[in-house]
């Protein structure tokens, strides 16, 4: 192998490069990004960066000490340029500018792109929030006394409502849903902390629908709900999740869903071709579908099984941590493990969900499938290395009794 391109320039695609390294690689390696930034860390955007606690060198991944053109992993950076096409048979990546990079691997880490509402797109007081220009554009307009006016009931949209209110800016957060987070955390403990907002200050509206817009001299100025309700506007946030960023790669010869679909350690259905991060779903064996993991861990985590299947063409299916995020909002940092579809009850296992202090446990029958902390960081940890330790031990032997059916599988070599 004498060439890896590494399609997505952010934290999937640098940590894709930084495991290549790791694990013996000495060839080319070619970093392509359609930003013109070096890969920057985005979980800041709508909390610190947002409000003016960082700027854009705090939230550089390549570490500061490497020095002003240093770069540990010699890598040829192609940025500001996106990825146009991919000829998988050839692994040959074509580029908007024309640029064809061919190699022996390739790594796709394209990410995913913030959903829009089309009936807004163009006005001057729309913001998503997604990219480093996205939260450069947005941080001026949330002054005190702003109305801002959040579209989306999920970790986006409640963390900018947190950040906007201790802002001092007047927030109003519109769901579909009965309650926000619904779908990541339940709708049991997701409506015990829905209850932030509103201790916060912030108006939340559920199970509602918008109706219309209303608008004039290029922005929104207040927005109408099925039921009859204005709400005034100053500012509008839309944030109803992403979409994957996987278009250019239509009539590449990869199999597509919902992401680039691949099999536990990352593989297409293309020889030396792997993705990592938002764009990919991976093949979740518990549930026997293909399943997108949009957090930072699996960003961090993931590549480097990707890279060695790539590397060692054979190498021994290794075990997935669970899926995990966190989040911080009005002071209160949530974190959770594993999937809330996957249970049927809830149990508190600690402190108090009335006092936003506490750990619940969730279980399929008597087995733990996901954990839930607020403000309970030892616990909860203690809890997710639990959780991760037995999914390893099943992860493996599993891998070990399917080993002949998958190496007999023409879909994922």
């Amino acid at each position: 192998m004498q060439t890896m391109a590494i399609v997505g320039a952010s934290l999937a695609g640098i940590s894709a490069a930084r495991a290549a390294r790791a694990q013996g690689f000495a060839g080319r390696l070619v970093l392509i990004g359609d930003e013109p930034h070096r890969p920057y860390d985005r979980p800041p955007l709508s909390k610190d960066f947002l409000a003016g606690k960082m700027t854009p060198e705090h939230l550089r991944l390549e570490s500061p000490e490497d020095g002003e053109g240093a770069d540990p992993l010699q890598a040829e950076w192609l940025l500001g340029a996106a990825a146009r096409s991919l000829d998988a048979a050839t692994r040959t990546v074509t580029l908007d500018d024309g640029t064809e990079i061919k190699a022996d691997s390739v790594v796709i880490a394209t990410g995913a792109y913030a959903r829009t509402l089309p009936e807004l797109a163009g006005l001057a007081n729309v913001f998503t929030l997604r990219t480093l220009h996205d939260a450069q554009d947005l941080a001026p307009e949330l002054v005190p006394g702003a109305r801002l006016v959040i579209v989306g009931g999920g970790f986006i949209g409640a963390e900018v409502a947190s950040t906007a209110r201790a802002l001092g800016v007047e927030v109003t957060v519109i769901c579909s849903g009965a309650v926000p987070l619904s779908r990541p955390l339940g709708a049991e403990m997701a409506g015990t902390l829905a209850a932030l907002h509103e201790i916060n200050g912030v108006e939340l509206i559920c199970d509602a629908s918008i109706e219309s817009y209303y608008s004039g001299e290029g922005v929104v100025s207040g927005l109408r709900l099925a039921d009859g309700r204005y709400v005034p506007a100053d500012v509008v946030l839309v944030a109803i999740g992403a979409e994957p960023n996987t278009a250019w790669l239509a009539g590449s010869g990869l199999e597509l869903g919902d992401g680039v679909l691949c099999d536990p350690m990352g593989r297409t259905n293309a020889p030396g071709v792997v993705a990592v991060g938002d764009c990919a779903a991976w093949l979740d064996e518990d549930s026997g579908e293909h399943r997108r993991v949009e957090h930072w861990s699996g960003a961090t985590e993931r590549p480097a099984l990707a890279v060695t299947a790539l590397l060692e063409p054979g190498a021994v299916r290794q075990p997935l941590n669970l899926p995990y995020f966190w989040s911080d909002q009005y002071n209160v940092r949530i974190q959770f493990a594993g999937h809330a579809r996957d249970a049927d009850r809830v149990d508190i296992e600690a402190g108090d969900p009335a006092a936003h202090s506490f750990v619940a446990v969730y279980y399929r029958g008597g087995q733990p499938v996901a954990v839930l902390g607020a403000n309970q960081p030892r616990l909860f940890t203690k809890w997710r290395r639990q959780l991760n330790a037995e999914r390893a031990v099943a992860t493996q032997a599993t891998a070990a009794a399917a080993q002949p059916v998958l190496a007999a599988s023409p879909s994922f070599i």
